[in-house]
């Protein structure tokens, strides 16, 4: 059985041993532990899953019984060398879990549930020795591209991670928490309120994973600065180049980052960090902070003449790290941008955290790592799933940027490694998309050796899809894998999602590469990926939604196609129809949207299709 056991992540070390431990009902959960109210919610967890998966009624205990009554002994390790790590062990006569700490008990509990799911009533004897490699393992979720998750959503998702041992999550925002002195700011984005915020940490705590704050602070200001109360805060209202996309549209006029010498902005954005922090029980910040790129183009020009464009910015985040500081709180940033200015790198306070971020493949954490390490700063390694700007994801990319960061991560002692999914372009992915990333970087964030080889398909389809068959996490594996199909890959999206949302920019660019066998390769991909899909045997009772999703996916992928060969004179289908099927394609968006989502933003990500669809009526 243990050969054929798919746990998620894969222990560090699983040894199998003779005969099986059949499960019986009325056995006790004995928690032999010097606190026993600390642990009894881990366990509490466990013993409803077992009661639902099963239909086994085991009473949890402290006080100890004869051997033949206990059914799991969980006992504190007294000489753990690993913070997190536990040790499980099935025998014929029992199970035994002992655990460095009460997160490691939680731990080795979500192991056990795996094997419970796969194993059924007779669960294989066997060892496993296990602890983390990163001690911090995050997930940070983007609700600030239009899509706000709905609290049920983001603690269903909590749960699943926190199964697969993230122990920190983020909700990266610009705009969408509901700050009472702003109300014209998220007034149509739906937010999350104070008390959802304490709720969700409440949740999270339960489940040892720290939710930490985050708001960005100084760029991506946009949603703040088109109102006319906060415009004369901007760097510039002017129009200015999009630096990390050559040949991508510019940000229009309106401001983008906050002038970092107007007293103004470091009031509003710590009026901000009032507001929002005592919602959090961690005493870590995320401020942000990334690509503040027209800082020296507009109020700040001629101080950053003087003094150089680097050391203004890093003014402003260090007058932003000493009040963060000044609550008891630890500072996050994101460090893109003081790594453009490496001499800088020394100036930065030894008790921050930075944030090292790239996407693609051949990101260079070994370069970066290297110059934070060599200056005593800790870091963390922040790959991303690649599901934003993609449509259905990009497989391929997605596993070697999560690998290396991890692989290097651990070469140059990065603190934590950070699972980032953003929403670019009206956040037009839906959830389950992400799971491939989310797997991949939990399982390497835990234990990369013991992960580098690990079936994610089938591990996906198993832990998060409930596929019998694994043909679900095939079909989504396949389904990321489509933008390589095109035979040409852009930096940090897909063409397919480029074609529908730059349509005639894109078309013009790509046109000498979209030949017609390319595109019917493409469309092949896409169906054969279909294929799986329509072959899976999901369960559970998100099973109808995930098909629903994932079907839309395909469709969405099949007409970005459909709309290449519509441009380019190839195509079978004449604008009238194609402009029917977009609205029946934005039509199941929006009914997809709310099942998992709030109702704001989703007009403003309906409207990205709108280019599209200008071209069919032309």
């Amino acid at each position: 059985m243990t050969d054929s056991l798919c746990l998620l992540p894969a222990p560090r070390q699983l040894i199998r041993t003779e005969g099986v431990y059949p499960l019986a009902d009325q056995r006790l959960i004995w928690l032999d532990v010097p606190n026993p109210a600390a642990w009894r919610g881990a366990v509490a967890r466990w013993q409803k899953r077992l009661q639902a998966l099963l239909g086994l009624n085991w009473e949890i205990t402290a006080s100890g019984a004869a051997p033949d009554q206990i059914g799991v002994e969980v006992r504190l390790a007294t000489h753990a060398r690993h913070a997190e790590a536990y040790e499980l062990a099935i025998t014929p006569a029992g199970i035994y879990l002992s655990a460095a700490d009460e997160a490691g008990g939680f731990y080795g509990l979500c192991t056990l549930t795996q094997i419970l799911e796969q194993a059924g009533r007779q669960l294989p004897c066997l060892r496993i020795s296990d602890w983390p490699d990163f001690p911090a393992r995050g997930v940070m979720l983007d609700i600030s591209r239009d899509k706000v998750p709905t609290l049920e959503t983001v603690c269903a998702l909590v749960d699943r991670l926190a199964g697969w041992k993230i122990n920190q999550f983020q909700l990266y925002t610009e705009h969408t928490f509901a700050y009472r002195r702003h109300p014209e700011v998220w007034a149509e984005a739906s937010p999350f309120t104070g008390q959802e915020i304490l709720e969700l940490d409440a949740f999270c705590r339960e489940r040892h994973v720290e939710l930490v704050p985050n708001q960005n602070s100084f760029g991506h200001m946009t949603r703040w600065l088109k109102h006319p109360r906060y415009q004369a805060l901007a760097e510039t209202l002017d129009e200015i180049a999009t630096p990390w996309w050559p040949n991508s549209p510019r940000i229009p006029a309106g401001g983008f980052s906050l002038c970092p010498l107007d007293p103004g902005s470091l009031a509003l954005v710590t009026g901000l960090y009032d507001e929002l922090l005592p919602h959090f029980s961690s005493r870590l910040f995320n401020i942000g902070c990334d690509e503040a790129v027209d800082v020296g183009l507009g109020r700040s020009q001629s101080e950053c003449a003087q003094r150089g464009q680097g050391r203004v910015y890093l003014d402003f985040v260090l007058s932003l790290y000493r009040d963060v500081r000044a609550r008891g709180r630890r500072l996050q940033f994101w460090g893109e941008s003081i790594l453009h200015h490496p001499e800088l790198i020394p100036d930065l306070p030894r008790d921050l955290i930075a944030l090292e971020w790239g996407y693609e493949a051949n990101h260079p954490f070994d370069a970066h790592g290297a110059q934070f390490a060599a200056a005593g700063i800790p870091f963390y390694v922040c790959p991303g799933t690649s599901s934003w700007c993609s449509i259905a994801g990009r497989t391929d990319n997605a596993l070697g940027n999560l690998r290396s960061a991890a692989e290097n991560g651990l070469k140059h002692g990065a603190v934590g490694y950070l699972i980032t999914d953003w929403g670019d372009g009206g956040h037009w992915q839906v959830l389950p998309v992400s799971y491939l990333g989310y797997a991949a970087g939990a399982a390497y964030a835990w234990a990369f050796e013991a992960n580098r080889s690990l079936d994610l398909a089938r591990a996906v389809g198993i832990h998060a899809l409930h596929d019998v068959t694994g043909r679900a996490g095939e079909a989504l594996y396949a389904l990321g894998n489509v933008y390589r199909a095109i035979g040409f890959e852009p930096d940090n999206a897909s063409a397919l999602w480029q074609l529908i949302q730059q349509t005639q920019t894109r078309v013009r660019e790509y046109e000498a590469l979209l030949q017609p066998e390319v595109l019917s390769r493409t469309m092949e991909a896409i169906d054969a990926a279909g294929q799986l899909l329509a072959s899976a045997e999901m369960s559970g009772p998100e099973a109808d939604l995930i098909r629903r999703e994932l079907d839309q996916t395909a469709q969405l992928l099949r007409h970005a196609v459909r709309l290449a060969q519509f441009m380019l004179g190839t195509g079978e289908r004449r604008g009238p129809e194609l402009d029917r099927e977009l609205q029946e394609i934005i039509t199941v968006h929006e009914q997809l949207w709310l099942a998992r989502n709030r109702p704001g933003g989703l007009k403003d990500s309906v409207a990205r299709f709108e280019v599209a669809r200008q071209v069919y009526r032309a």
